[in-house]
């Protein structure tokens, strides 16, 4: 067997790619998660879902809400799983004092990104981000197809 390097990239649980489709992501940051014994497993199996979540700041702390850990079936009996509970953010004060004066006073939204490990331990990648408009969706749209189309041509001569 061998051994992963300690440059390797962080492996991927979860993406949440219609964050990207929605907003613009000014910032990005990497909180850790507070979780149970059986959210543990339930993400090495990869039983997770970002679409509907975000994050919140509250009393100088921040949590995770709407983010769905299936359970499995094979965990514990005596543990009544919540799929949906509200999960606690690792974060230093002065990155949440950050993330409060981006939130409250410049009107930026918090929107987890992707959940990854990184040496044995589960990461949250939030986005600060801007809301976009439709007519922003269709730019962004337009561009990515005359990206591809222009790519496709430059091949084929």
């Amino acid at each position: 067997m061998s051994k992963k390097s300690k440059n390797a990239p962080p492996s991927t649980i979860a993406q949440n790619k219609k964050a990207f489709h929605d907003f613009f992501i000014e910032e990005r940051l990497e909180a850790g998660l507070a979780l149970e014994g059986w959210e543990a497993k339930a993400l090495r199996a990869g039983k997770v879902q970002l679409k509907e979540s975000y994050v919140l700041l509250k009393d100088g702390e921040s949590w995770l809400f709407g983010c769905h850990i299936s359970p499995l079936l094979s965990a514990s009996t005596h543990v009544h799983p919540d799929a949906t509970r509200t999960r606690k953010l690792l974060l230093h004060r002065e990155q949440i004092l950050q993330l409060v004066i981006a939130v409250e006073r410049r009107g930026y939204t918090l929107i987890p990104l992707s959940l990854y490990w990184k040496k044995g331990r589960a990461k949250l990648e939030i986005g600060v981000a801007r809301g976009k408009k439709d007519y922003d969706k269709r730019a962004t749209e337009k561009e990515r197809d005359w990206e591809r189309e222009k790519g496709r041509r430059l091949r084929h001569q």
